[in-house]
C-alpha cells in the first residue's frame, strides 16, 4: 500500500498536474466555423500554425503568457478540453475522454484547413498531441511535449506496466468522484480513501483549476493507465521533449533525463530532448524565459 501512495504521489506531483488558474484573460477569438461538443479553439494572430494543448484540469489560459511571447509570429490555436476549469462538460461526460478529444482535434486540424501546423502540448495534452500526430502522421510538421510522457508511470518506474497501476488509477476516480464541486475548485486536501500523503500532492498541483467531477475523474484514470508507447514508431513528424530538471542529486528531478529518453525510445527518429534547469511540472510557467528559448528553437 506504501508503495502504491509512493507512485501516485509521484505520478500526481510531476505529471499530471493542471495549469495554471491566476492567468490573466486576453483578447481570444473562438475559432470561426468549427463547433464541438468535447473541445473549444480560440484563434489569435497571423503567420504559421501552431496548436497548443493544455493538460488536466487546465485550459488555453496556461498558455496565454507563451503566447503573448509568440504575437506577430504565428497565428495560434488554443484547445480547452470542455469539462475542465469553467467550461460545461459537454459529450466529455460520458465515456472515455482522451481518444475521442484527439479525434476532434484531428478533425479541427481537417475542417480549419491547416497546413501541417507545429503542435506543442503539455501534461495530458502531450499525450494527446503524441495521438493525433500518430493518427495523422501526414498533418502533422513537428511536435513538442512539455513534462509529459507516452506512459506517465514510467516516469516513476520505468519497468511498470498498466496492471501495476490500474488499481492506483481506480482510486484516484473514485477520490475525485468523491469530491464535492467546492473542494474540487479548491483543489481539495482531505480526500481520504486510501490515498493517504497523496492527495496533497495530486489536488494541490500548481494550478489546478478544477471542473467537472465526472469528466476530472475520467481523464485523470486515462492519463495514469493509457500507455502509447507503442504507438511512437507510428509518428513522422521530429519530436521535442520538453522536461523540468535539477541538478541537486536529492530532487527526483535529477533522474529526468533517462527517464524521459527511454520513455520515447521507440521513436523512428530520434527526439531532441529540451532539460529546463529550476522548472517542475509547469515549465512554461517556472521558467518561461528558459522554456521560450526552446520553443523558438523548436520552430526556427
Amino acid at each position: 500500500m506504501e508503495q502504491r501512495r509512493n507512485i501516485l504521489k509521484a505520478l500526481a506531483g510531476s505529471a499530471l498536474a493542471g495549469g495554471a488558474s491566476a492567468l490573466a484573460p486576453g483578447a481570444w477569438a473562438q475559432a470561426a466555423g468549427f463547433r464541438s461538443s468535447r473541445i473549444v479553439v480560440e484563434t489569435r494572430g497571423a503567420g504559421p500554425d501552431l496548436i497548443l494543448v493544455p493538460g488536466l484540469a487546465s485550459t488555453a489560459a496556461v498558455w496565454r503568457g507563451t503566447a503573448d511571447r509568440l504575437a506577430g509570429r504565428r497565428r495560434l490555436h488554443l484547445v480547452s478540453v470542455r469539462g475542465f476549469g469553467d467550461l460545461a462538460p459537454g459529450a466529455n461526460a460520458q465515456g472515455a475522454v482522451i481518444g475521442s478529444v484527439a479525434g476532434e482535434i484531428r478533425r479541427y486540424v481537417a475542417e480549419a484547413e491547416l497546413e501541417r501546423p507545429a503542435l506543442i502540448g503539455h501534461s495530458m495534452g502531450g499525450q494527446l498531441a503524441l495521438r493525433v500526430a500518430a493518427d495523422a502522421p501526414s498533418r502533422i510538421d513537428r511536435l513538442m511535449t512539455v513534462d509529459a510522457s507516452p506512459f506517465f508511470p514510467a516516469l516513476v518506474s520505468p519497468g511498470a506496466t498498466v496492471g501495476d497501476i490500474e488499481p492506483i488509477a481506480q482510486v484516484a476516480y473514485q477520490a475525485v468522484q468523491f469530491l464535492g464541486d467546492d473542494a474540487l475548485q479548491a483543489r481539495g486536501r482531505n480526500v481520504g480513501l486510501e490515498l493517504g500523503g497523496a492527495a496533497d500532492a495530486m489536488f494541490n498541483a500548481v494550478g489546478w483549476q478544477g471542473g467537472d467531477r465526472q469528466v476530472l475523474a475520467q481523464a485523470l484514470y486515462e492519463v495514469m493507465t493509457i500507455d502509447l508507447r507503442h504507438r511512437l514508431p507510428d509518428i513522422t513528424a521530429p519530436v521535442t521533449v520538453v522536461y523540468g530538471w535539477s541538478s541537486d542529486k536529492n530532487s527526483p528531478r535529477s533522474r529526468a533525463d533517462s527517464l524521459f529518453r527511454g520513455a520515447y525510445a521507440s521513436l523512428p527518429r530520434p527526439a531532441t530532448f529540451e532539460r529546463i534547469e529550476g522548472a517542475e511540472h509547469m515549465v512554461m510557467i517556472d521558467q518561461p524565459t528558459r522554456f521560450m528559448a526552446a520553443v523558438n528553437r523548436f520552430l526556427d
